[in-house]
């Protein structure tokens, strides 16, 4: 060994390739860079359809339109918001689409979970009934919604075979035109949830409910004491899908109510629709998207922190 030659010490990390540090770090780099081109699609496609349409509603919103086609619409930064916010068309518009969210997502979940247990028999023909369950899934809202308006149409439809002749067609009645579309909604999301709660009935495990069964507890104990909480994460996820999708409630209104009676079914996205097609207002329809996302996100986090406590996970 010569004079300049430095031994290394035992255990340590130095090598020919360099040391673990850096060794460390650019495997690190490839890991990061592998993960971006594989990322990088599924980016593409978010920036193009999800992050360029949001920053241009929010360019949107902070300019007016003029009266009169043809003029240029003028900067009025965040004016506009703050007027669109604060009115009362669209305060009432909210606590329509909040009010017609309370009608459909608990319904919605609790008949699908009904559907669910009575499907969940070992019986003969059983798999008939599942498949007629969820077949609303496979139901558009175009076709739900005319299957229901041509079953209310005071002349042609169900309600005068059976006996029922109202003064004012439930449609065209502003006290049962939300209620309604609200069993529209509830039959066209039947399906869906009832599909997520046989799902999670046939993750219960069935020792469990045998030796609650052999402890002494009755069916509606084991339903109520054993069943709910294995759903909890169920139940949880299908209001969470079944808010948002009734935020976005359109297509029922569009071709059932058009917003009436007396604006009674002027949900928070039919007037957003109105604002862009009818009015030709784009800035304000713009701040009532953003104000959609922001109301959406804001019911999303709020379910998801205060709802989630009561969500029981099995281990």
């Amino acid at each position: 060994m010569t004079a300049t030659d430095t031994p290394t010490p035992a255990g340590s990390d130095a090598g020919p390739g360099g040391s673990a540090v850096d060794q460390r770090r650019a495997r690190r780099r490839r890991e990061a860079t592998f993960a971006f081109v594989l990322l990088a699609p599924a980016l593409v496609i978010f920036a193009i359809f999800v992050f360029f349409p949001f920053a241009k509603n929010f360019q949107l919103a902070l300019y007016r339109n003029p009266p009169f086609p043809g003029l240029p619409s003028k900067y009025v930064g965040f004016q506009q918001i703050r007027q669109v916010l604060t009115s009362s068309d669209f305060a009432s518009s909210v606590l329509r689409t909040l009010l017609f969210t309370v009608m459909v997502v608990p319904t919605a979940i609790l008949l699908g979970l009904v559907l669910a247990v009575l499907a969940n028999e070992r019986l003969r023909g059983m798999a008939i009934y599942r498949t007629i369950f969820a077949s609303t899934v496979a139901t558009s809202v175009a076709v739900a919604a005319v299957i229901f308006g041509t079953l209310l149409n005071p002349q042609v439809g169900l309600l005068p075979s059976l006996g029922i002749n109202p003064t004012t067609p439930f449609l065209d009645d502003p006290t049962w035109a939300l209620p309604a579309v609200a069993v529209v909604t509830i039959w066209q999301t039947l399906g869906f949830s009832f599909i997520l709660m046989s799902a999670g009935l046939q993750a219960v495990p069935e020792d469990i409910l045998e030796a609650a069964k052999v402890d002494g507890a009755n069916a509606w104990t084991r339903f109520w004491r054993v069943t709910v909480p294995m759903l909890s994460p169920t139940i949880f996820f299908a209001g969470v899908v079944g808010s948002i999708f009734a935020f976005q409630t359109f297509g029922q209104i569009d071709l059932l109510t058009q917003g009436g009676p007396e604006n009674k079914t002027n949900l928070l996205t039919y007037f957003i629709v109105t604002q862009l097609h009818d009015h030709q207002n784009p800035g304000t329809a713009a701040v009532l998207s953003l104000a959609l996302f922001l109301i959406t996100l804001v019911l999303t986090l709020l379910q998801l922190r205060f709802l989630e406590r009561r969500v029981y996970y099995a281990r």
